[in-house]
């Protein structure tokens, strides 16, 4: 199958704004170590668009979760001033967009391209701006329920068995071996709640986000691991590891709350961002890939 080429230069301004945006909301939880991504009174909702109901992906989730952080946004539903007016809603005067990025494909090009890409699709990045139902009138939030906490332990539960990931429990901390191949996790009871988070969400937000490192091995997606806390490559591994299990505790409607050695991290993460505009949007991919890396070996062992 032919792989995607970006055909132009996109716009710097693109990158720079939705990095910003993000870097924003960052520094506001940076004291408290709540990033854009964790959740507040409830979990935070996986953004959806109201008019198609197809989620947003990438680096898009992260900017509008950053946006629903900054501006007390409690709705996981979004839709362009058009798509909400299509479906019975008015975006209210005065409310300001928040802007999303989406590519796309291209017919045609130059012979240059051509021999470049070979007959790779060419796409470009485009952008469009989108409004919160709480930005709007006229239309009627659809009912949601939060699983159980049992249903929740059943839905990780086999999900992380379905991975077939090595689990272990007993240890002081959780983490992640690449040389044995590894997890590592302190026994269930020795995780505390939060005021927003139970000790069996907290346990479960752990245990994904190291699932998250274990997709990052050689053999399977290959990431850079980095050799200490102090070192970019280490804290940016981190970052992706972050996004995606913040990824998939919102499918879980897992609270995700901080963990304790974000103190750490944070300034790493602002320089890697501050130093490259695009290094949320890797991120962001990279922490989609992982997510669905996880889902199809899930579905594929389910079936089998």
């Amino acid at each position: 199958m032919a792989s995607a080429v970006l055909s132009t230069k996109p716009s710097i301004s693109i990158y720079e704004a939705v990095t910003a945006e993000i870097v924003a909301a960052i520094e506001a939880g940076a004291d408290t170590c709540i990033m854009p991504w964790h959740a507040g009174v409830v979990p935070m909702a996986m953004p959806r668009n109201a008019a198609t109901e197809m989620p947003y992906h990438g680096v898009n989730v992260v900017s509008l979760w950053a946006t629903a952080t900054t501006r007390l946004y409690h709705s996981g539903y979004w839709a362009s001033y058009e798509q909400w007016r299509r479906i019975g809603a008015q975006v209210r005067k005065g409310e300001r967009g928040t802007l999303i990025i989406f590519y796309k494909k291209l017919d045609g090009g130059s012979d240059e391209d051509a021999r470049d890409a070979a007959d790779a699709p060419r796409f470009v990045i485009r952008y469009s701006h989108v409004f919160n139902f709480a930005q709007v009138d006229g239309w009627e939030h659809p009912a949601t329920r939060r699983p159980t906490e049992v249903e929740t332990i059943e839905q990780v539960e086999a999900f992380v068995r379905a991975t077939g990931a090595e689990v272990r429990h007993g240890f002081s901390g959780a983490s992640y071996g690449r040389a044995d191949d590894r997890i590592r996790m302190p026994a269930p009871s020795q995780f505390t709640g939060t005021p927003t988070s139970s000790p069996t969400e907290a346990y479960y937000a752990t245990l994904l986000h190291e699932l998250m490192h274990w997709t990052g091995a050689p053999h399977r997606l290959g990431r850079a691991q980095g050799a200490s806390v102090g070192d970019l490559d280490y804290a940016f591994e981190e970052l992706i590891a972050e996004l995606g299990a913040a990824f998939l505790c919102s499918v879980f409607g897992i609270a995700n709350s901080p963990r304790d050695d974000h103190a750490a991290y944070i300034a790493h993460w602002l320089e890697i961002l501050g130093r490259d505009t695009k290094a949320v949007f890797r991120a962001a991919s990279k922490a989609q890939e992982a997510v669905q890396y996880l889902q199809t070996i899930v579905a594929e062992r389910m079936r089998a």
